[in-house]
């Protein structure tokens, strides 16, 4: 029983990753590596879901988007 309700929660974070990945196989390619930040904005996005759950680090990954444009230096972002 346990199991089940581990996979049921891990299941949107699994959805939100597989579609980062889409972004990255198709449409990443196409715009070129333009992130001012490392990792990657999609690493990034990733990463904090996999640490957080689903909806914690669907926050962090829009906050961080937000913060990916020509007017903020970037550098090194780790997920806190």
């Amino acid at each position: 029983m346990a199991k089940i309700a581990t996979k049921i929660f891990q299941a949107p974070g699994l959805i939100l990753i597989f579609f980062i990945k889409i972004y990255r196989a198709l449409i990443s390619p196409l715009l070129g590596s333009n992130c001012r930040f490392i990792p990657t904005c999609s690493d990034y996005s990733m990463q904090a879901i996999e640490k957080y759950g689903a909806i914690k680090g669907l926050f962090l990954a829009i906050k961080r988007i937000f913060k990916c444009h020509p007017f903020h230096q970037g550098g090194i972002d780790n997920v806190p």
